[in-house]
C-alpha cells in the first residue's frame, strides 16, 4: 500500500477517472479495430499498438509529468513560437495521410503538430491570464488572442475543426478569466460577421472554383448534409455515400438498445471507416448499451467538476488556469465527438481523448491528466500533503502571480463557479 501511495501521487480521483477511461479504451478499441485484423491477419497487432500508445503516455505523460512542479510548465507557452514553426513546416511539407499533410516525420517518428500546439497553448493562455494586474486587460486579451489566431491559422487549412476547436477552447478561456464582456462582445459580433461572409461564400462560389481552397469543398459538402433536410437512404435502402459514417453511426446507437449487444458482438465496427477513433463511442454505445454509454458522459463531467474543485484550492493564478485550461480541453473533445456520433453536429474527427485509438493523441491526452496531478500535489496539496512545496517556495514574492490574489478576489469568485 505505501509502493502504490508513492507511485500513484496526487488527487486520487483523477487517477480514478483515467483508469476507468483507459479501461474503456482497452475493451472497445479491441473489439473496434476488427477491420484492422482481417486485413493484417494480426488479432493481437492493433490493440497491441494501442496499449503501447497509452503505457507510453502514462510513463512520460502522467508518472514523470506529476512528479513535476507545475511552475516549470510555463516553458510550455514559452515554445508556441516554435510550436507555430512546426505547424507551418506540417501543412507544407508534412506526410500525408488520407489526403491531409496533418503529421510530421522527425527521425522516422511521426506525430501530429497540432496535438503540441493545445498543450502549448494551454500553458501560453494561463500564462497571460496570471499577469492580470502586471498586465492590463487590454494587453491580456490582444497577446492571447494573437496566439490563438496564429495556432489556428496554421491548422486550419488542413483540419479546420481541430483549429475551430481551438479557437473556440480560447474565448471560453478568456470568459473564465474575467475578460471584459464588451471586448468579448465586439469579437463577437466580429466573428459572427467574418462567419456569416464565409458560409455565403461556400454555398454560392461555384465548385469549379472552391476545388483549389484546400478543404472547402469538403466543408461545404459537410454543411449542407447537416442542416439540408432530406433522406439519408435510397428509395431502394441504399444508403447515399455522403451520409454513410452518419447513418451506419445511427444504426450502431439503435442496435444498442439499454444493455448492448456486449463487446465484441457489434455488427456496425464493420462498416465505419474509423470505428476505433472518430466514431468509437457508436460502438460504446452498440456493444455496451445506453448504461455504459451515459456513464462514460459523466465520468468526463466528473473530470470537469473535479478539475474545477482542485482549482478552488489553488492559490497561483497561473496552476489555477493551467489546470482549468487542461481540464475544459479535455471536456470539449469528448463533447464533439460524443456529438459527431449521435449527429448533433457535423462531423469533426475529433478523437476521443484517452478512448479513441491514437498515437499522439493518446499521449498527449496522457500529458494534460498528469499536469492536472501535479497542479493538485504540488498546489493544491492533495492527496500527498508530505511532498508539498516548502512554505518558502510558495511565498508570493516579486513578479510572481501569487502576489495577485490579494489584489484579484473576482478570480477566485470566477472559480468558485467552475
Amino acid at each position: 500500500m505505501n509502493l502504490i501511495k508513492r507511485i500513484f501521487k496526487g488527487d486520487p480521483v483523477i487517477w480514478i477517472i483515467f483508469a476507468i477511461l483507459c479501461l474503456y479504451s482497452l475493451v472497445f478499441v479491441f473489439s473496434a479495430t476488427s477491420t484492422m485484423v482481417y486485413k493484417n491477419d494480426d488479432m493481437l497487432g492493433p490493440i497491441s499498438r494501442h496499449f503501447g500508445m497509452l503505457v507510453l503516455g502514462f510513463t512520460f505523460g502522467i508518472l514523470v509529468m506529476h512528479n513535476i512542479p507545475y511552475r516549470y510548465f510555463k516553458l510550455g507557452g514559452l515554445i508556441l513560437p516554435f510550436i507555430f514553426v512546426l505547424l507551418v513546416i506540417t501543412a507544407l511539407w508534412g506526410v500525408e495521410i488520407n489526403g491531409e499533410k496533418r503529421w510530421l516525420e522527425i527521425f522516422g517518428i511521426q506525430f501530429q503538430p497540432s496535438e503540441l500546439a493545445k498543450l502549448s497553448l494551454i500553458s501560453y493562455i494561463a500564462l497571460f491570464l496570471s499577469k492580470r494586474g502586471i498586465l492590463t486587460d487590454r494587453q491580456i486579451f490582444t497577446w492571447i488572442l494573437v496566439g490563438s489566431l496564429l495556432i489556428c491559422g496554421a491548422i486550419f487549412p488542413t483540419n479546420g475543426s481541430t483549429a475551430l476547436l481551438i479557437f473556440i477552447f480560447t474565448l471560453v478561456m478568456l470568459f473564465v478569466g474575467q475578460t471584459s464582456l464588451k471586448r468579448l462582445g465586439k469579437l463577437a459580433v466580429v466573428l459572427l460577421a467574418i462567419g456569416a461572409m464565409g458560409f455565403l461564400v461556400l454555398k454560392f462560389t461555384p465548385e469549379s472554383i472552391l476545388e483549389h481552397i484546400p478543404r472547402a469543398v469538403t466543408w461545404k459538402a459537410r454543411i449542407e448534409r447537416f442542416f439540408q433536410d432530406e433522406p439519408m437512404v435510397e428509395a431502394n435502402g441504399t444508403i447515399k455515400d455522403e451520409y454513410y459514417q452518419v447513418v451506419h453511426a445511427q444504426i450502431a446507437i439503435a442496435e444498442g438498445n439499454i444493455i448492448g449487444k456486449g463487446p465484441g458482438y457489434g455488427d456496425q465496427r464493420d462498416f465505419l471507416p474509423q470505428a476505433y477513433s472518430d466514431f468509437i463511442y457508436a460502438i460504446i454505445l452498440e456493444e455496451g448499451g445506453l448504461l455504459p454509454g451515459v456513464f462514460l458522459l459523466f465520468v468526463y463531467l466528473a473530470l470537469l467538476v473535479r478539475v474545477g474543485m482542485i482549482a478552488k484550492k489553488c492559490h497561483s493564478l497561473y496552476a489555477k488556469y493551467l489546470i482549468i485550461g487542461c481540464g475544459l480541453l479535455l471536456g470539449m473533445q469528448a463533447m464533439a465527438n460524443m456529438a459527431v456520433a449521435v449527429h448533433l453536429i457535423p462531423v469533426t474527427g475529433q478523437p476521443l481523448p484517452l478512448i479513441s485509438r491514437g498515437g499522439t493523441s493518446t499521449i498527449i491526452s496522457c500529458f494534460y491528466i498528469g499536469i492536472i496531478l501535479s497542479v493538485s500535489r504540488f498546489e493544491a496539496n492533495i492527496g500527498n500533503e508530505e511532498d508539498s512545496l516548502p512554505e518558502e517556495e510558495i511565498k508570493p514574492d516579486a513578479g510572481s502571480d501569487n502576489t495577485l490574489i490579494a489584489e484579484a478576489p473576482q478570480i477566485d469568485a470566477s472559480v468558485e463557479k467552475i
